[in-house]
């Protein structure tokens, strides 16, 4: 979503005509991204606001792939949360309980204003039992004066802590990759991975067995991708050069190719 879709809540240049695309060829698709503080209504109004038209439904966030997970491993379980409102109500959907009395979980997301009392919280109660969660890797986020701490720099300062490594469930973890093309029913070989970040989009792709294409308006910049072992499928300047793409792919469909 982030340095694809929409810079600093402004739509890049193309971005419409692409989701346009996709659904005048009837392309299944999900904006995925790694920030857990909204939930997907409020991101649906966020690109509205942008000028793009998503429903809710074709929103994925590292707060459902951590929500789905740990349904599937611990249903109905306890937990100790650090986030904001896209990833307690998520983890309230699938029947979660939050609770500083012994949970199974500690779950770490993204939130605009970490606390010390409540990572000194997360730190004990990881020395007591609880699992560490973290809902993805990354270490900085943006904002218009610069980068800020995110979930990854907040999470090695509680591994400093403890000694306990979380699990990431967000990208680059392909298990977020998989959830998300169950959602739209897709498969791996038929599917394109579209991203901003080398070491998150592209590489979750690969790992899941898809083909990528990165795009030079987000994090990883044109000098930085052959500093990479390995490499996306396709380079582009923006999502504006991927809009034909998806005509072509469709129009090859169409004649059997």
């Amino acid at each position: 979503m982030d340095g694809v879709l929409v810079h600093e809540e402004r739509a890049i240049p193309g971005a419409a005509e692409f989701i346009a695309a996709l659904r005048r060829h009837e392309r299944p698709f999900l904006v995925l991204t790694n920030n857990s503080i909204f939930t997907p209504r409020d991101l649906r109004a966020r690109l509205h606001a942008a000028g793009l038209d998503i429903p809710q439904e074709s929103i994925w966030t590292s707060a459902l792939a951590t929500a789905k997970f740990l349904s599937e491993q611990r249903p109905e379980g306890t937990a100790y949360v650090i986030g904001e409102a896209g990833l307690t109500t998520a983890l309230h959907d699938v029947g979660y309980v939050m609770t500083t009395r012994d949970p199974e979980y500690v779950v770490l997301g993204e939130t605009r204003t970490y606390s010390f009392e409540a990572i000194t919280k997360a730190i004990q109660l990881i020395e007591s039992g609880a699992r560490f969660i973290a809902t993805n890797p990354d270490p900085t986020g943006p904002s218009p004066s610069g980068s800020l701490p995110a979930t990854g720099s907040v999470a090695a300062l509680i591994t400093k802590a403890t000694g306990v490594e979380p699990y990431f469930v967000g990208k680059p973890n392909p298990l977020m990759m998989r959830t998300a093309l169950n959602r739209i029913e897709a498969h791996s070989e038929t599917t394109v991975m579209i991203g901003d970040r080398m070491d998150t989009d592209v590489l979750s792709g690969l790992e899941a067995g898809l083909r990528s294409i990165l795009v030079l308006t987000g994090s990883t910049a044109p000098g930085q991708v052959e500093r990479f072992p390995f490499r996306p499928t396709r380079v582009v300047d923006s999502i504006a050069d991927v809009v034909p793409l998806v005509t072509e792919l469709a129009e090859g469909d169409a004649d059997g190719a």
